[in-house]
C-alpha cells in the first residue's frame, strides 16, 4: 500500500495551487470540474518526486460549511493496488458498518470506496 493523496479545503483555489507550486515545486494540473457537485472544482498538486499528490478543492458552500466540508485537511485516499482489494475492505468495512460510499468510478477516474475511521474521519481507499 502506498499514500495516493491528500486532500484539502480552501477557499481560494489559485492562490493555494500556487502556494504549493511556489514553496514546494508542486507541479499543478488543470481544474477537475465535477459534474455531480455543481461548484466543487479541484486540482491535483504533485509534488518533486511523484510521491505525493494534494488535492486543492473548493466549491462555493465553504462560506457555509457543513460538518465535514471545511477549510483545512479532508480527506487521506490510500491507493490498495487494484480494485478488487477496493470491493474487498468495502465488503468488510460494510460488515464493521463504517463503509459511506461503495465502490465506483469517479468523475474523475478513480476506483474507490469511501470509509469512515472511529472518529469520524474519511479515508478513500482507491485501486
Amino acid at each position: 500500500m502506498r499514500l495516493a493523496h491528500v486532500a484539502l479545503w480552501t477557499r481560494d483555489l489559485d492562490a493555494s495551487a500556487a502556494f504549493w507550486q511556489r514553496l514546494f515545486g508542486a507541479t499543478i494540473a488543470p481544474p477537475y470540474r465535477s459534474q455531480r457537485r455543481p461548484g466543487f472544482v479541484s486540482i491535483f498538486a504533485t509534488l518533486p518526486g511523484d510521491t505525493l499528490r494534494l488535492e486543492l478543492m473548493a466549491a462555493p458552500w465553504l462560506a457555509d460549511a457543513p460538518a465535514g466540508d471545511a477549510v483545512g485537511w479532508d480527506h487521506v485516499a490510500i491507493s490498495l493496488g487494484d480494485a478488487a482489494a477496493v470491493d474487498a475492505l468495502a465488503t468488510l468495512s460494510a460488515s464493521e458498518g463504517c463503509l459511506l460510499s461503495a465502490p465506483r468510478r469517479t468523475g474523475d477516474g478513480f476506483y474507490e470506496a469511501v470509509i469512515a475511521t472511529p472518529d469520524g474521519t474519511r479515508v478513500e481507499v482507491t485501486a
